[in-house]
């Protein structure tokens, strides 16, 4: 039994390499590399790749699924405990918009493929779907058509991320913050509203240590 196990975390550590070498892959728009770049920036054999993946494709999006999904799931641990989908919303696009500089190899992964960021079935969107229809039902939102909201929320923060890695001078604060009140009144909150929604503190554990709580098994890529 315990061979088993250690076999059965051996692979698991192995695939998990895979992954991380193709986001670091994807992130600097690297879709092209052979099969031996990717096990070489895994420390794996070249041969074991096919273990784990039949193709290329089958593992770039493996690796975006698994990006997309550690975000969703840090964001989800920092709204714990708040019962307004507004202000749930509003708190995970600000901090959604503050992970581009925090995290920019993981970021790219996204603006990379940002037509999978936005319909994968894991990660960002199902969520952030989740609190617009939930803040409509309360009629918080005037949302008609969530794909529509879900679409105009994607776009302004895959945009957003852009320029704040385009441009790192930019304030990030000021660009995430101004960004949100103009999200929040495409959604039919008030200005006011959304100027108090954008003023509240952010959890303080989000800056610090957020590459641990996104994967905590992560080591860095030689």
């Amino acid at each position: 039994m315990a061979e088993g196990n250690r076999v059965e975390r051996r692979k698991a550590n192995t695939r998990a390499a895979l992954i991380r070498a193709a986001q670091g892959l994807l992130a600097s728009g690297n879709t092209n590399a052979p099969v031996l770049e990717i096990t070489q920036a895994a420390d794996v054999s070249n041969g074991s790749f096919y273990n784990y993946f039949e193709t290329k494709e089958e593992l770039w999006q493996a690796a975006i699924d698994s990006a997309l999904e550690s975000i969703g799931d840090y964001l989800d641990s920092l709204t714990v405990g708040l019962e307004d989908p507004v202000e749930k919303f509003t708190q995970s696009f600000r901090l959604s918009g503050r992970l581009f500089r925090l995290e920019p190899q993981l970021s790219r992964v996204l603006l990379n493929s940002e037509a999978a960021a936005v319909a994968a079935a894991g990660g960002l969107a199902p969520r952030s779907r989740r609190d617009i229809e939930s803040a409509a039902a309360q009629e918080r939102f005037d949302v008609e058509d969530a794909d529509l909201a879900l679409a105009l929320v994607a776009g302004a923060l895959l945009s957003m991320g852009r320029l704040l890695l385009a441009q790192p001078d930019r304030d990030e604060e000021a660009t995430v913050d101004g960004t949100t009140r103009r999200v929040l009144r495409a959604l039919g909150i008030s200005a006011d509203e959304a100027e108090t929604l954008c003023s509240r503190a952010l959890p303080t554990s989000y800056s610090g240590g957020v590459h641990a709580a996104i994967d905590p098994t992560a080591q860095p890529l030689a």
